[in-house]
């Protein structure tokens, strides 16, 4: 195999070249299928060094994908992928290759499986732990209209440390029909997994020579007892549950009443298939255990499997970012902030579900290792866990992108809202993050959040700011959220750091004519709309909203008495946003004032880049210039 990152050779893709649909592969001599894999990481490593994407987990999967397509046929048979971000190889043997120029970009390719891109594409994942539910789901389906395809649900290792994967895996197991699950088991989530389920995997890749055993005693009597070999077989497979106690202790999926099969090398093409085969065979529920490397043929991806799960570009040969960061990033900021509120108050604790590295608690880890908890990708079981740890008398901050916190709503509202108990939220990736697109865009927290009682909303304007409100979370037991984008960390308004007060915005610039209420990144952008709106002869008032619940009310009041027009800026959808909890107080209050509310769209956001997509969706400086202009001319025009 070649290894690239240790040689400079490349070569003609002559084996993908000659897949330009689904089932093409089919046409390739099997002889052939360890270039065709080949071809694929050299392809998938070019094209992601230059856009970025998902690296380690895609290069991992190659020759299980392969199989798959080489055992099933498409679009009839059914794939979905657990989280969906290692789904490139799938896309190349469904006749997009020529797509991966534009993979991630705006009106490009997704970096996930999308219905709308292709009928290869039977359900859109973006989260974790989904698969064996929705492959249930269509196993369902296809029995209930008399049809005869297969499915096929790939989750990783890592995805079992979510608890709806064994909800899913309960009702699987009661199933009088086939439905086949790939356990992809590289030992990874996105950081290293954790916990029981991640031990009990181990033992079982420790019992590979009891698979190889089987298959070979089954082989040998068939051949050499042509009359009664079948029948010892069949004994020998009842027989077989209590021997596999003996041998793989636990036996998880057979206990539950799902067919076990594998340890399987997940780099054998022609193994696999002969599992998958068998497997299509059996009327319940399945399970293949595929034994794959994260980052495999790429070193760099292989030895920092987690820094190569989600890469920018970057330069083969040696695997380093094309572009260095030259200033601090908002996780950056958040994880320095954590380890000097930690070194001051022993009591405060670190929760992260899988993700040490992106929510930037690497660093709390290694120096407070008995105050720092993963809990893998179990969002849910991580609020309820910080809400008894702060019953206990601590103060866990639960570090979290805002798409991911969706998952643990009712956690949030019923075991720390109801209780009113001091656990922080610190929202990573608020707002539009780009590239991974609707499943992760960060744009629905404030509506989610601001509509559970006792709960805290804090938006910082810059890194010190950040800084300061993590300090104020600490001082107030309250259940508090700090939502920040994704990104190199503002640095600008540092001369403005009035002290942080419960429910107080800071004004900024007290001028005349609009009152600008912006809301974290916002802030940065009301800047430049105050300085094009200047140049048009406007006076702006410039007010930091700081807290998008509770609203500064008193703010509004005096802003709407001395202003002819309000406007909130907010990285969030319009409904339940912040400018609906002042336009909803201005209404109440009787306020007389004209209010215009600048947020996103109630819709999903594709995939692109921040800025390409705050331009389309007119919420940079120029597009929320021109709404603020166009309103003033329907005012002038009324009046």
């Amino acid at each position: 195999m070649r290894k690239w990152g240790t040689e400079k050779t490349r070569h003609r893709h002559m084996y993908i070249e000659k897949i330009n649909k689904e089932n093409d592969i089919k046409n390739i001599d099997p002889e052939n299928y360890p270039e065709l894999a080949s071809e694929i990481r050299e392809f998938l490593i070019e094209k992601i060094s230059r856009n970025g994407g998902h690296l380690g987990s895609n290069l991992g999967v190659v020759e299980l994908t392969m199989a798959l397509h080489l055992s099933l046929t498409l679009p009839e048979d059914k794939i979905i992928f657990d989280v969906g971000h290692q789904s490139y190889t799938h896309k190349i043997l469904t006749g997009r290759r020529d797509d991966f120029d534009m993979l991630r970009k705006y009106g490009g390719m997704s970096g996930f499986p999308k219905r709308r891109e292709s009928d290869c594409d039977p359900f859109e994942t973006g989260h974790s732990s989904t698969s064996v539910s929705a492959g249930l789901g269509l196993v369902k389906a296809r029995d209930l209209a008399g049809e005869h395809y297969n499915v096929v649900s790939v989750i990783g290792d890592g995805a079992l440390t979510g608890g709806m994967a064994y909800e899913a895996l309960n009702n699987a197991s009661k199933l009088k029909t086939n439905f086949i699950i790939i356990l992809n088991d590289n030992d990874m989530s996105i950081s290293e997994n954790v916990g029981g389920i991640s031990n009990y995997l181990q033992t079982i890749r420790t019992a590979e020579g009891y698979q190889n055993f089987k298959l070979d005693l089954e082989k040998f009597l068939l051949k050499n007892m042509p009359f009664r070999g079948e029948k010892v077989v069949d004994s020998l497979k009842r027989f077989k549950s209590s021997f596999k106690q003996l041998i793989v202790p636990g036996m998880f999926f057979e206990d539950m009443g799902i067919t076990y099969l594998g340890p399987v090398n997940g780099h054998d093409v022609k193994a696999m298939c002969r599992l998958i085969e068998e497997a299509k065979r059996i009327r319940h529920c399945v399970l293949i255990h595929v034994l794959t490397k994260k980052g495999r043929g790429y070193d760099p991806a292989e030895r920092h499997p987690a820094r190569f799960h989600g890469t920018v570009p970057f330069e083969i040969e040696t695997g380093l970012p094309k572009v260095k960061r030259t200033k601090a990033d908002y996780t950056d900021i958040f994880s320095t902030v954590m380890i000097k509120l930690a070194a001051r108050n022993d009591k405060v604790v670190a929760i992260t579900a899988a993700m040490p590295d992106g929510v930037g608690l690497k660093r709390f880890r290694n120096i407070y290792p008995d105050r720092f908890f993963d809990v893998g990708i179990a969002e849910e079981h991580a609020v309820t866990f910080a809400a008894g740890l702060a019953a206990g008398g601590m103060r866990p901050v639960v570090a979290i992108y805002s798409s991911f916190l969706q998952r643990a709503y009712d956690q949030i509202l019923h075991d720390v809202c109801i209780q009113n108990l001091p656990v922080i939220f610190a929202i990573d990736r608020a707002g539009i993050v780009g590239a991974d697109g609707e499943t992760h865009q960060g744009i629905f927290d404030i509506s989610y959040l601001s509509s559970i009682p006792n709960m805290n909303i804090l938006v910082p304007k810059n890194k010190w700011e950040l800084s300061d409100m993590m300090k104020f979370a600490l001082e107030i037991s309250v259940p508090c959220a700090i939502r920040y984008p994704r990104g190199e960390a503002y640095d600008g308004l540092k001369d403005f750091r009035a002290p942080i007060e419960y429910g107080r915005a800071e004004v900024i610039y007290d001028e005349a004519g609009i009152a600008l209420f912006a809301l974290g990144s916002m802030v940065k952008t009301a800047e430049e709309v105050r300085s094009i709106l200047k140049e048009k002869g406007y006076y702006c008032s410039l007010i930091n909203a700081r807290f998008a619940k509770p609203i500064d009310e008193e703010a509004v009041s005096v802003a709407a008495s001395r202003h002819d027009l309000i406007v909130t800026m907010e990285e969030n959808v319009a409904s339940g946003g912040y400018g609906e909890k002042v336009l909803d107080f201005a209404n109440r209050a009787g306020l007389e004032t004209n209010i215009l509310n600048i947020s996103l769209p109630d819709e999903y956001i594709e995939h692109g880049k921040p800025d390409i997509l705050k331009s389309e969706l007119k919420l940079d400086a120029a597009g929320v210039a021109d709404t603020i202009l166009a309103r003033i001319g329907m005012i002038k025009q009324f009046h």
